[in-house]
């Protein structure tokens, strides 16, 4: 458990700063007015969208560790007491 939380809090500083700088370099093409703006504002949008998502793996994916694991000491703890899994 604490070495998933520590894997977690290492390794999300990083993602999360990678993720705004690039969002900030596509700032400027969110906002332009010139020739291909039409084409380059939606793909900006979306560019920075995937980039600000990228650090939520990290957030998830410990919380579904720690249901998984919660589940199986269930089953676990159950199975010990009554002979069976529920």
């Amino acid at each position: 458990k604490e070495a998933v939380i520590e894997g977690a809090r290492v390794r999300f500083r990083p993602e999360l700063l990678s993720a705004v700088v690039g969002s900030l370099a596509l700032v400027p093409l969110l906002f332009s007015s010139g020739t291909g703006a039409e084409v380059e504002k939606p793909l900006a949008a979306v560019v920075i969208g995937g980039l600000l998502s990228r650090p939520l793996p990290i957030v998830i994916l410990p919380v579904f560790y720690f249901w998984v694991e919660k589940g199986r000491t269930w089953a676990g703890g159950a199975e010990s007491q009554s002979g069976r899994v529920p």
